[in-house]
């Protein structure tokens, strides 16, 4: 097995439900970790990833968190079949003043075909 690791992606985008986050963008940081069968040449290129990652949350502007890692979890593992295991986190680090607030989504693919 080979692991991706993308730790800090850090971008802004709409999410959230209070009235302020549906029309003032705010800082996300995105940790994912994405395990797959490497075979040579058949590789998954991380700034595909990075690229789906930030266009899905900039175009759907989420209400959850819990929304929001369901569905990229779900698009990432439906473009790569080859993916085994993804770990999703999406930190929003500025809406609480001393406290950093996160959600994360385990998403698992069965080995037995």
């Amino acid at each position: 097995m080979t692991t991706i690791y993308i730790e800090e992606l850090t971008f802004e985008c709409i999410i959230g439900i209070l009235e302020f986050e549906r029309v003032t963008p705010q800082k996300v940081i995105i940790d994912v970790e994405i395990e797959y069968s490497y075979k040579k040449d058949n590789f998954i290129n991380y700034v595909d990833i990075i690229k789906l990652i930030e266009q899905q949350m900039q175009k759907k502007k989420y209400k959850l968190l819990e929304t929001a890692t369901e569905d990229i979890t779900q698009k990432i593992a439906k473009k790569y079949s080859k993916i085994t295991k993804i770990n999703l986190k999406i930190t929003k680090p500025n809406i609480i003043k001393n406290a950093k607030v996160s959600i994360s989504k385990n998403y698992f693919r069965s080995l037995i075909k």
